[in-house]
């Protein structure tokens, strides 16, 4: 029988590894998110509006709509609204539901494939994460990194059991990019992954743009210092980048678009420009390393103003916020109520507890390399750290989507200066300071923790007691308009063009064989408009705004946030007459469903 000690190291050597250490955390993460959420479950799609509109469109996907064809025929006016996500999302999931569907009901299928999916995310996610951290601070290191990770998946809502949308594979992405970039070996096959995660970021979703592009600047800078010891990475990172993001362009981009510039996914644009990159950083890796620094930088400073060219020609318009053309009124009734899309200000003012959560990690994390490379310790490895941080913490700022990615790469230095901390503590056992650095270090590493302090300062123990009352139990609503139950009736109905919130157009386009003019998607900006001005307009306007539309049906729901700002806004409007009873000549009240908060009404004409 092996004694204690065999049995100890055997033990430790086991925990070491990186596969068992990934697995466990996984495994763990899935079980604690299975138990909280699965329990009290009414849906298995995720609460987002964004997670039923995926399904909508995996919906079509599957009942053979073309891949090239992300058009949403049943939102918005005439001709649908050509949609900005990308298949490459659709099919993982389309793949699950048909895998699962040769045992399971059709809504069988989709709930098993729905809870899959995210859950199995989570395993990639924790893998980029230890590979990062055992590169930059070895066992340690990687075992901090990844229960930092654990504890933010489990206090956002990015992998929960039906988010569906792709935040969650950017944030993958996101964290291969990181690990990849930080090897020491400079493996041209980390600097390959790296680019291949880039290109694959770009082609799902813009929002990760700014960090990608930032991330290709490091590459060149690498390159810059490094000249010939980086020569290899730098090919292997530049050439499969431009092969990569030519080939999700062409296989995900229809012909008909190729000449279209959009500045919210994948088209000329963003391909052209990441090619140019891409090509200019292989040419120059491959004639110019060889050359002094000083010249290196230059020819650096020269592929700069040819890529800046490149996108001032194929797309100067995308060197904006997309979201800045958007019609005012839609700021004022939707975009400004947006969580994601709050500054740093409007949070503030909004919910100003929730702040620390949001940029309090990031900040530390960003003084943290700021003073390493201060004190050259490993400056290499916090100069790449600390601009990919950056730049998503500056995006946070300005709207706080960016927020989880400044979140997720703060694990990496975090979890370096954790691990250090802890061993101070550990060899000096004596002394309260150490321990009390690490111990501080560890909280003020934890978004949560931030967000419970802020809790805690504003409303005191019992903000915290509503808070995870809430969390766990999920809001109580005391009209239900976007439930299965609550579109019963709806559903019942002949197909039509309905108008109703904003917020219930995904679940009416998910539960009914209708056409809604608005869904929270800034695509849709004709129907959008055309659903508040008909709220807002006197009755015998909005009867004219209907006809033009081609609306019959009006599912009124009293309780919607943005119904209420319209009433406000406009007391003498439609909306306001129908929450007074008032309905008008051209319109006929259908019987009400006492379990629904829906108000129908059709068209006479």
């Amino acid at each position: 029988m092996a004694d204690q000690g065999t049995t100890g190291t055997a033990a430790a050597r086991l925990w070491g590894r990186l596969w068992f250490a990934v697995a466990f955390y996984a495994a763990v993460t899935i079980a604690i998110l299975l138990a909280i959420n699965l329990p009290g479950a009414t849906d298995y799609v995720g609460v987002d509006n964004d997670d039923v509109m995926r399904l909508v469109q995996v919906r079509d996907l599957l009942a053979g709509q073309s891949w090239f064809d992300l058009t949403q025929y049943r939102l918005g006016l005439d001709g649908g609204t050509l949609m900005h996500w990308s298949r490459l999302i659709d099919l993982p999931i389309a793949l699950l539901i048909l895998a699962f569907s040769h045992f399971l009901p059709p809504t069988g299928a989709e709930a098993a494939a729905l809870l899959v999916w995210p859950l199995a995310l989570t395993i990639p996610l924790f893998a980029a994460v230890a590979v990062g951290g055992r590169r930059i601070g070895g066992v340690p290191a990687m075992q901090i990194a990844l229960g930092l990770a654990a504890l933010l998946v489990l206090t956002s809502n990015r992998f929960l059991p039906g988010a569906i949308d792709h935040h969650n594979v950017q944030l993958v992405l996101v964290a291969v990019i990181a690990a990849m970039l930080v090897d020491p070996a400079r493996k041209p096959a980390s600097f390959a992954l790296a680019g291949l995660a880039a290109a694959l970021a770009i082609a799902i979703g813009a929002e990760t743009t700014p960090l990608v592009a930032t991330a290709c600047l490091v590459v060149a800078g690498l390159w810059a210092w490094h000249g010939v010891a980086f020569l290899k990475a730098a090919r292997a990172f530049a050439l499969t980048v431009t092969i990569s993001i030519s080939a999700l362009f062409f296989a995900t981009v229809p012909q008909h678009f190729y000449t279209m510039v959009t500045c919210d996914s994948l088209s000329i644009g963003y391909y052209g420009i990441a090619a140019v990159g891409g090509m200019l950083l292989f040419l120059s890796a491959q004639l110019a390393s060889g050359a002094s620094r000083a010249v290196r930088f230059a020819v650096l400073a020269l592929d700069g103003l040819l890529v800046l060219a490149a996108a001032l020609v194929l797309a100067p318009q995308c060197l904006q916020n997309p979201l800045n053309d958007l019609d005012p009124l839609l700021f004022t009734l939707w975009l400004d109520y947006v969580t994601e899309a709050q500054s740093v200000f409007q949070q503030l003012r909004i919910e100003p507890a929730s702040v620390g959560g949001f940029y309090a990690v990031g900040f530390f994390a960003l003084v943290t390399c700021l003073f390493r490379i201060g004190r050259r310790d490993r400056t290499e490895l916090h100069a790449i750290l600390l601009p990919l941080i950056l730049v998503s913490w500056v995006i946070a700022l300005i709207q706080l989507r960016g927020a989880v990615f400044a979140n997720l790469l703060s694990i990496l230095p975090l979890s370096l200066l954790i691990a250090e901390l802890r061993r101070n503590a550990r060899s000096d056992p004596e002394n309260p300071s150490a321990g009390f650095a690490f111990a501080v270090s560890t909280l003020l590493a934890v978004p949560s923790v931030w967000v419970l302090t802020g809790v805690f300062v504003t409303e005191g123990t019992a903000g915290i007691s509503q808070r995870f009352k809430a969390e766990v139990v999920g809001p109580v609503t005391a009209r239900d308009c976007d439930s299965a139950g609550a579109l019963r009736q709806l559903a019942a109905l002949p197909a039509a063009t309905v108008v109703a919130p904003s917020n219930s157009g995904s679940e009416i386009l998910r539960f009914t064989a209708h056409r809604v003019l608005t869904a929270p998607y800034h695509r849709n900006q004709g129907g959008m408009l055309t659903e508040l001005h008909i709220g807002l307009a006197k009755p015998p306007e909005a009867e004219a705004f209907l006809r033009g539309a081609g609306a019959t049906i009006v599912a009124y729901c009293s309780s919607d946030l943005q119904t209420k700002m319209i009433r406000d806004l406009k007391p003498d409007g439609f909306y306001a007459a129908l929450e007074r009873g008032e309905v008008p000549a051209f319109l006929e009240a259908l019987p009400r469903d006492p379990k629904s908060g829906l108000a129908l009404y059709r068209t006479r004409f």
